[in-house]
């Protein structure tokens, strides 16, 4: 048969030629396409088979579509041949092979990704030795087709009813176009998926204007009664609630209601706190009386013990099915859900006692969110960095209804929302695109979005599908697609901890670039600066300094008797005999520098002439309360500069109460250098990615 297509005016009506074809041969019971169809479909491409003589290249590729169950469509290109074989887990990210949501890229945006792996840049090299072509143009071509393909074959289009399983063509090499040794196109009918979520009703789960409780003791602190002291304690008043109990009239105040179809009016929020069992008729009858905008099911054990994961899936069922009724039925929250805490909504219904985990205000402004599968990770994380202060808190549980795709895309609207946290252990079907969308919506709309997903590892997936009966997805994928997208994703609890409190303290400066300037008064933090300005991805750099603020940096060593004593550089160790002083004259010396975009500082605490003690014996007055501590100069330092700052606080307990009066004034301290730096190259790398993802937008 003759080629469709071979040159790339025609190229839109023969990939549609190539889409009819594939769906004539699933409607005839087929699962993939001959060797005839395979042909015209890499001509459409800018590809073709090479002769079967042909010798192995050295540069040889692997370029593939592949519908994924978490992400749909997802377009990878790397190490092909005998090669494609080898672990991934032996290079670098974004070395072996790149990922993108096919939907979420283009050709021109995906080969400047694949200009990071070894497999383009071996084919640069061998360009370079033959004298031949670059591979550019033959690579952007095949992409295009390959993603024009997709786009009318994804299980993200509504209107298809055949998905494009896999389209592989491996080995492939690159010349003036795409020769292919061996090529497959597999596929398969459409099925049918979950109806949309009426996600305009999360409004009425973080700002309810009502609140009815279900399974409330009236004799023993339950977890329904604990829930209840949390409300009142946290500010909800106690006649905008109910509890649901028939045969008594109150509880600690709060009126009882027999039943809900006795409830007087319809309630934006109840909250389920009774035994799993119990669950599959409430929720029936939730639906039933139309009688709740939103459901916060606590119950755990749902879906995450073997018996439980039948019945369920069937209330899953259920409860999606309602999303057809008039109105789109309630969503559900959860379940093995701890709860929410919205401090606008002026609610706290964790089922933990406040006395436990108190939550004070450390911001001025709170605009952060933190959403969790695992309520006990936002419990551990809150405990250990009350800095972290989110605006809104709340657990997924199960998703049992409500996704991390749907939350995520919600508040990506919310204008007060600067920053968003995210741990997942897993994703339902194609809530994984659902979820790469919402990023990109946040990262459009300005907003940081740190996320940390667990099962990493054989036993780790094995734990999540424990917990919460979810299905952990490869880390490779996900890391690749989810920073594609563009967020920040960290590689554990400790990254995640760093780059959340990172994009809060941060998100108002302005990055301009990847120039760093490094301050210190010991010579290890300086040389640690400089030795963690690199990451797997990105990579920072000293920036150099004008001879003007050499200047300005000699001026201020010789006024502080210290210029016989440093050497004016950077990174620069300005030794242990500069004062409060000392140190912000020459961070604010580095922030004016137009070659410096951010600036680490290691405050030196243990330092005699530094004013790092709540309380000195030895020079009384000579403490944090002096106003010439950096506790009092840096604040305002920080403030009027656009650029970023981290001030670097290495001492043990008897400096805390230094970290702690900066914080609670919005500087951003970390306690070892090497783990200030590292987090900063990870924030800096994602903001320029989050610029550049705004800027195509915007083109």
């Amino acid at each position: 048969m003759a080629s469709p297509a071979s040159a790339t005016s025609s190229r839109p009506s023969a990939i549609a030629e190539i889409r009819n074809r594939i769906r004539s041969a699933a409607a005839n019971g087929h699962t993939a396409l001959d060797r005839g169809d395979l042909a015209d479909l890499l001509a459409a491409i800018g590809a073709s088979f090479a002769p079967s003589a042909a010798p192995i290249a050295a540069g040889e590729l692997r370029i593939s579509l592949d519908n994924t169950r978490e992400f749909g469509i997802v377009i990878s290109a790397g190490i092909g041949g005998t090669d494609a074989e080898l672990d991934e887990g032996n290079f670098r990210k974004d070395r072996a092979s790149v990922y993108a949501v096919a939907e979420l890229t283009d050709a021109a945006d995906f080969l400047a990704l694949f200009r990071r792996s070894i497999a383009y840049q071996r084919l640069v090299a061998a360009s370079k030795r033959t004298g031949g072509v670059t591979p550019d143009a033959a690579l952007t071509s095949c992409f295009e087709g390959m993603l024009a393909l997709a786009r009318g074959l994804s299980p993200g289009n509504p209107e298809s009813t055949v998905v494009l399983q896999s389209l592989e063509l491996n080995p492939a090499t690159v010349g003036t176009d795409i020769s292919v040794g061996s090529a497959r196109c597999e596929f398969s009918t459409a099925a049918p998926g979950r109806l949309p979520r009426p996600i305009a009703k999360i409004e009425k789960l973080i700002h309810p204007k009502s609140i009815g409780i279900i399974g409330v003791s009236s004799t023993n602190m339950n977890f329904g009664r604990i829930i209840l002291k949390n409300l009142m304690g946290s500010g909800y008043s106690k006649e905008r609630m109910c509890i649901i109990r028939p045969g008594e009239a109150e509880i600690d105040g709060v009126r009882c209601v027999e039943s809900l179809k006795a409830l007087d009016h319809k309630l934006d929020l109840l909250i389920v706190a009774v035994a799993a069992s119990a669950v599959y008729d409430l929720v029936d009858e939730i639906i039933a009386t139309d009688s709740v905008e939103s459901v916060m099911l606590i119950p755990g054990s749902l879906g995450e013990t073997r018996a439980s994961r039948e019945p369920a899936a069937a209330l899953a069922g259920r409860i999606n099915a309602a999303h057809a009724n008039p109105g789109g039925g309630p969503v559900f929250l959860g379940a093995n859900c701890l709860g929410v805490v919205s401090h606008p909504g002026s609610y706290d219904s964790w089922f933990i006692p406040l006395e436990r985990l108190p939550k004070p205000k450390k911001k001025a402004e709170r605009n952060s969110v933190m959403l969790s599968q695992s309520g006990a990770f936002m419990i551990t994380r809150i405990s250990q960095n009350p800095w972290l202060d989110p605006r809104y808190m709340l657990a997924l549980g199960n998703q049992t209804d409500l996704t991390h795709g749907d939350m995520l895309a919600w508040f990506a609207e919310l204008p007060e929302i600067e920053t968003i946290g995210i741990y997942i252990e897993g994703f339902k079907d194609l809530d994984g695109l659902d979820f790469a969308r919402a990023v990109r919506k946040a990262v459009a709309k300005g907003k940081d979005v740190v996320v940390y997903k667990s099962g990493k590892t054989a036993p780790g997936m094995g734990g999540v599908m424990g917990h919460t009966a979810s299905i952990a997805g490869g880390p490779v994928l996900f890391d690749s697609v989810v920073r594609h997208a563009g967020a920040i994703v960290a590689d554990d609890f400790n990254a995640f901890d760093d780059l959340f409190y990172l994009a809060g303290a941060l998100h108002g400066k302005k990055i301009g670039g990847r120039r760093l300037g490094a301050i210190s008064g010991a010579g290890f933090e300086a040389v640690g600066m400089a030795d963690s300005i690199e990451s797997e991805t990105f990579a920072m750099e000293m920036g150099a300094l004008e001879a003007a603020t050499v200047k300005q940096l000699e001026d201020i060593l010789k006024a502080k008797k210290l210029d016989a004593l440093v050497e004016v550089r950077n990174p620069i160790d300005i030794n242990p005999g500069a004062d409060d002083e000392a140190h912000l004259q020459i961070v604010e010396a580095f922030l004016q520098d137009p070659n410096i975009d951010a600036v680490v500082v290691g405050l030196d605490p243990t330092a005699p002439s530094v004013r790092a003690l709540e309380s000195s014996k030895l020079r009384p007055g000579f403490d944090l309360t002096d106003p010439k501590s950096t506790a009092h100069l840096m604040p305002p330092l920080v403030e009027r500069n656009e650029k970023p700052v981290i001030g670097i606080v290495d001492g043990g307990s008897l400096y805390d109460a230094m970290s702690a009066r900066l914080m609670d004034q919005g500087v951003c301290v970390f306690r070892n250098c090497a783990r200030g730096t590292k987090a900063l190259v990870r924030y800096v790398e994602a903001r320029l990615n989050a610029d550049a993802i705004r800027r195509r937008r915007s083109n």
